[in-house]
């Protein structure tokens, strides 16, 4: 038999199945069940800083003006009690390694938090950085550093590996990778979704549009974690986006990650789908005679990659050519 055994972020995965943040995780019980299903590991649901900055800005003004400061320490607190409640509870009724998640965008008092979470138990924390630059006297470069400088604050508190899970809006994320893993990061993820934005033609508003990413999402992973472990091979990688199928999971591994998160496909099949596509991976691995992940994850990445710009620059002109 084939062994799904896997490595991410130093952490030892019975499998490359990692369920993602989201309310698939915000209990213990849940968490429980992801693991009789078969996950490798989970991320807890995250603890958002955009929630607690919207809420304490509400507060202040329409009840107390001029507590701004005492209501976020305060919300913080709320927010990481509960949270710090979850971790030790998940903890306790799991065996797979439990990630905390951290969802910020400023460079704030996370390093404080992040400490307290891994007092909790956490066996890693995944910094959920995810921002839209839209500042007219923007600075090149700022976005980037942003990421660096929380990621130094937390690593410097914490003992625990530290990943970073990246949005896809950004210019070369091989630098930033590159950046990120000299600062402490022992993994990224590729890639954050952001919120699907859609207008409602009738109504003249702002609606969501489609909530679950679905396969044509994939590619766009497969592209950098195949360039990216190629070049940074010392950090592990993990895919999030469009992975649906046990065909998509073993994409991702030849291309160069160690685990895939994944959401939609559980919201969508429930925890099934977990045995089908460790099954569909397994089975691939007995026709293709590989024995372990190890035997062949990343043979499938760019890894001369001046070549790889190439073959990118020239794809246009394969698919659209001949076109009028």
């Amino acid at each position: 038999m084939s062994e799904l055994k896997t490595t991410f972020a130093g952490l030892e995965l019975k499998n490359p199945f990692i369920v993602s943040s989201s309310n698939l995780t915000n209990s213990a019980e849940k968490n429980l069940a992801w693991e009789k299903a078969g996950a490798g590991a989970i991320v807890l649901k995250s603890l958002f800083e955009e929630q607690i900055l919207w809420e304490s800005s509400h507060i202040m003004s329409e009840e107390h003006p001029d507590a701004g400061d005492y209501l976020q320490g305060y919300l913080r607190a709320h927010y990481l009690d509960e949270y710090t409640k979850l971790i030790k509870d998940s903890k306790h009724a799991c065996s797979i390694p439990v990630i905390a998640s951290i969802n910020c965008y400023t460079d704030q008092e996370w390093e404080n938090f992040a400490a307290m979470i891994q007092d909790a138990g956490a066996d890693a924390i995944e910094l959920n950085l995810m921002a839209i630059q839209t500042g007219i006297r923007y600075e090149y470069g700022s976005f980037e550093q942003s990421h660096i400088n929380i990621l130094k604050h937390v690593a410097a508190k914490t003992n625990i590996p530290v990943i970073v899970k990246l949005g896809n809006n950004l210019t070369n994320p091989i630098a930033l990778i590159d950046q990120l893993h000299a600062n402490g990061a022992k993994a990224v993820v590729l890639f954050n979704r952001f919120y699907q934005t859609d207008i409602d033609i009738e109504n003249l508003s702002y609606c969501s549009g489609q909530i679950l990413s679905d396969g044509g999402e994939l590619a766009n992973a497969l592209r950098w974690i195949g360039l990216a472990s190629a070049a940074v091979p010392a950090i592990s990688y993990a895919a999030s986006g469009g992975v649906s199928t046990g065909t998509d999971i073993v994409k991702c591994l030849l291309a160069g990650a160690s685990a895939v998160e994944i959401c939609s496909a559980l919201y969508k099949d429930g925890e099934k789908q977990i045995e089908t596509m460790l099954k569909s991976v397994q089975d691939w691995m007995v026709r293709h005679q590989f024995k372990s992940i190890d035997s062949f994850r990343g043979k499938m990445q760019a890894k001369d990659l001046e070549k790889a710009t190439v073959f990118e620059r020239t794809q246009f002109l394969k698919y659209f050519g001949g076109k009028q």
